[in-house]
């Protein structure tokens, strides 16, 4: 059974038992504890919590999920992987054990032709929580397992989490026993090798707190209902069903180990090294085009780290195994056309991701290069100090610098007769995961930090946003924190945070920064406003300090916004619009919004791109979008289901989470987006944007940044000053300016060469005196001193070399020069044959001088460059310089 048949079934069985079916989520965790989703549950989260009432009291979904604490040992085992596919059923306070044991039975052991997987009822192995007998009652009485297949285990296996702060609960596993091929009988408490978990049914009724480990966190106390979240591994079932020995030879991975095969000339099973390369490659590729396809983007922070450390993985392994060229591109295909059939938005993504991630190939194999050069300089050093082992600093900077693989500094220093030290970069790797989960621990604000708002929630409700309609109105403080803690009341001069049962304050979100503005009490109490936050689904928090009296809970109020200030931002949300279909239209689909920001007067608008936008296409950009304005489009809003919304082609922005009902925003016959910001009524409302330039801020991101209204014109009036006043400077017409500048730069750039050649000319002239008055040191013509401040190093290399082909004869000849150049020392030394011949070589004797400088240097025996910190300490170089040749020589 193919793994789409898998999903289809799982969901048409529950769909059929009262289910409402759920699409799977976007891999990016729409949660501050998570970089990315991991579990099945995820998405559901917030109504195991209470936080938000569910769409309906069951649900069934098959989520994608990407797990990444084990990245290293991928591939080394078959068991280990970073993305899998998690079906999963829920109940948020309807049916709790014994409706999610009997269809989990029911589901698994009915035949396939009435719908079910089929597998052999006498296959299937029970654990259960060590206390939970009531588990063990359904199992044993009402499905009929016989005692001696269930087993009871501990809060490490039958206790589920999802490892931060949240909701928890015991679990009952149901396994399979694969046959006596696969080890010893026992059950899964004795072997989970041959008894392998395919479904683990969690019976959440808990909410934990913070702690470290499976076992090591508190029960803050009972959810405020009983629920049923129940996961089903897809990969492992399709193992079974496909009867295949792991499930890295099911359907969808093992097409791309075939197209590795295809591509290297190696056989899968050939051997384990290049195994353990097969295995990380086809898992690797697979999550790689699943996270692009989310919307993550490489990079070197959080999930775009996650993403570029497992392309990069999974390329370094195709290098192992033999590949030389660009693999990515048939690779990535072969992914999108197999898991296309359970997710057609990859095929229809299907340019984007290819070039986000032919992009990221580019950048290691480039990377590679650079990195190699790093590294043979490294090895130079290492072999000419005598010493066999290259630093762990030295492999730290290769691996964080420029992606090295340790793998990879591993095997080329290996080729060079050297080892590394791998307990120190060990070491450095963990003195940096600890900085970087010391960083993600203090984000992980946890669910305690959000219980005060969760009870106004439960008690007055969601807020009720009026903001589109109106920029003030009447309202009730249903809510009041001072210093994070909720109080009755607050005093002149407290920092509060207000929740209002109506609001026209726009909470920050999509891009939208939030409203300011005042809150007036009818006792003449006075709240200035300074941001705006959602921080649980639904409820509006108004930031800010009691100006004038004092503000207590139930107080009638009136909330108004800083209109001003609102309008400047609706500009830029509507521009921010305009930019996008603008540049969708010039670059094409793959130009998708990967983030934004509209604050008043001004926007930056982040888009995938591999490359730059040339110049011209900019400035078309930019034309298009103030045609647009000219047209005085009208804007208007609806809002429709999530499935109309894309039946009419609105564009939704990657990685944000949707419901049901969407509102739709559309600019005349140019643009229809998914957006619940604020907007101008009209195009003409926005006057005038410019486009200020654009850049990179990541691997295939590129991000505009653009003015509106007032501010563009204030800053084309700036520019118009400036543009006068080059005018009056060189004589021309504004038309006449680049081409007047361009003649003058060229000018300038003729002059700096011949006072070059000057220069040039003026220190090679010293090469005879200097050669003439060479010092004779046991037999050995040797030529030091300085030469003019501000020599560059070419010419003091050919001063150099000059130097020493003016020796005559068979002496040997040692020519080592000094001067200062941009306030640091640099020296070039050079040895002709006869000199090497004693042993006097110039990469010797410049690390010698290098080292006094405060620096260092390296090169050939014949000629080298060093440099430091320090000029002062030229005369001090110049000394050892002499002592190494006299003693050497």
């Amino acid at each position: 059974m193919e793994s789409a048949e898998i999903r289809r079934r799982w969901l048409s069985f529950f769909e059929e038992r009262g289910h409402a079916v759920v699409p799977s989520a976007s891999l990016i965790a729409d949660d501050p504890t998570l970089l990315l989703v991991n579990a099945g549950m995820v998405p559901f989260k917030p109504y195991f919590l209470g936080e938000t009432k569910p769409p309906a009291p069951r649900a069934t979904s098959v989520q994608k999920c990407v797990r990444t604490p084990d990245i290293e040992e991928v591939g080394k085992t078959t068991r280990h992987g970073t993305f899998f596919q998690m079906c999963g059923n829920f109940s948020f306070g309807d049916y709790f054990k014994e409706g999610a044991i009997k269809y989990a039975w029911e589901l698994l052991t009915s035949s396939v032709a009435d719908g079910g997987y089929g597998l052999e009822p006498e296959k299937l192995w029970i654990t259960v929580y060590l206390d939970d007998d009531e588990a063990e009652t359904i199992w044993r009485d009402v499905i009929g397992v016989p005692a001696e297949r269930i087993q009871r285990l501990g809060k490490k296996d039958n206790f589920w989490s999802m490892g931060v702060p949240g909701p928890c609960g015991p679990c009952s596993e149901i396994n399979y026993d694969r046959g006596p091929e696969f080890g010893v009988e026992g059950g899964p408490a004795v072997n989970d090798e041959r008894y392998v978990e395919i479904w683990n049914l969690v019976f959440m009724q808990y909410e934990r707190g913070a702690g470290d480990g499976k076992e090591d966190f508190p029960i803050l106390g009972d959810l405020p209902s009983k629920n049923i979240d129940t996961g089903l591994g897809l990969e492992r079932l399709a193992m079974i069903l496909q009867g295949v020995q792991n499930m890295y030879e099911t359907d969808t991975l093992r097409v791309v180990m075939d197209k590795a095969t295809e591509l290297t000339g190696v056989q899968y099973g050939a051997a384990q090294n290049t195994d353990v390369s097969m295995r990380v490659v086809a898992d690797h590729i697979r999550t790689s085009v699943m996270l692009i396809g989310d919307g993550v983007t490489p990079g070197n922070e959080g999930r775009g780290y996650v993403l570029r450390r497992i392309m990069r993985r999974a390329i370094r392994n195709m290098r192992l195994m033999g590949a030389t060229g660009p693999v990515v591109q048939d690779l990535v295909d072969v992914v999108i056309n197999t898991m296309g059939q359970q997710y057609p938005e990859l095929v229809t993504d299907r340019k984007r991701i290819e070039t986000v991630a032919l992009a990221e190939e580019a950048a290691f194999l480039k990377a590679v290069k650079g990195g190699t050069n790093i590294l043979d300089t490294a090895v130079t050093e290492t072999k000419a100090a005598g010493g066999t082992v290259l630093s762990g600093d030295k492999a730290f900077l290769l691996h964080d610098t420029w992606g090295f693989p340790i793998d990879l500094t591993l095997e080329m220093a290996a080729e060079q007769g050297l080892s590394v030290d791998e307990p120190g970069f060990r070491r450095l790797m963990q003195e940096q995961r600890d900085r970087a989960k010391a960083d993600a621990k203090a984000k992980k604000t946890g669910h305690a930090d959000v219980s005060s708002y969760r009870e106004i929630a439960d008690s007055a409700g969601a807020t009720e946003f009026t903001g589109y309609a109106t920029n003030q109105g009447e309202s009730t403080i249903v809510g009041l924190l001072v210093n994070g803690v909720s109080a009755p009341a607050a005093s002149e001069g407290d920092d509060v945070e207000v929740v209002l049962d109506r609001t026209p304050f726009y909470a920050e979100g999509g891009g939208q920064l939030a409203d300011q503005g005042r809150i007036k009490l009818d006792s003449g109490a006075v709240i200035v406003v300074r941001d705006v936050q959602q921080p649980v689904p639904g409820v509006s928090v108004h930031k800010g300090s009691v100006q004038v009296g004092e503000v207590t809970v139930g107080a009638s109020a009136y909330a108004a916004i800083d209109v001003n200030r609102r309008r400047a931002i609706a500009r830029a949300h509507s521009a921010t619009h305009l930019t996008h279909q603008a540049l969708r239209d010039a670059l094409g689909p793959t130009a998708a919004q990967a983030g934004s920001e509209n604050s008043p007067g001004r926007f930056r608008f982040d888009f995938g791109s591999p490359n730059a936008v040339p110049g011209a296409v900019l400035t078309d950009v930019e034309q298009k979008i103030n045609d647009v304005l000219s047209r005085e489009l009208d804007v208007t809003a609806e809002i429709m289901s999530i499935d109309e919304a894309k039946k009419q082609g609105a564009i939704a922005e990657f990685g944000e989470k949707y419901g049901e009902r969407v509102r739709v925003v559309t600019i005349g016959d140019f643009s229809k987006e998914l957006c619940g910001g604020t907007h101008v009524a009209n195009t003409a409302q926005l006057g005038l944007v410019k486009l200020l330039g654009e850049s990179s801020i990541g691997s295939g991101v590129r991000r505009v940044e653009a003015l509106v209204g007032v501010d563009a014109y204030n800053f084309l009036a700036k520019e118009h000053t400036v543009v006068a006043q080059l005018q009056e400077l060189v004589k021309g017409r504004p038309e006449e300016l680049p081409e007047k500048i361009a003649s003058m730069l060229g000018k300038l750039k003729d002059a700096e060469k011949e006072i070059e050649k000057f220069r040039a000319e003026k220190v090679l002239q010293a090469a005879a005196g200097l050669a003439e008055n060479a010092q004779d040191i046991k037999g050995v013509a040797l030529v030091v001193g300085t030469v003019p401040d501000g020599t560059g190093a070419d010419d003091l290399r050919k001063l150099v070399l000059d130097v020493r082909g003016r020796i005559q004869g068979d002496r040997a000849a040692v020519v080592a020069l000094f001067t200062t150049a941009n306030d640091r020392p640099l020296t070039v030394i050079a040895t002709n044959e006869a000199a090497r011949e004693r042993g006097l070589k110039a990469g010797d004797l410049v690390r010698t001088a290098a080292k006094t400088l405060g620096g260092g240097g390296g090169g050939k025996p014949d000629v080298a460059q060093g440099g430091g910190q320090n000029p002062a300490a030229i005369p001090d170089a110049i000394a050892a310089v002499e002592r190494l040749v006299v003693e050497t020589a």
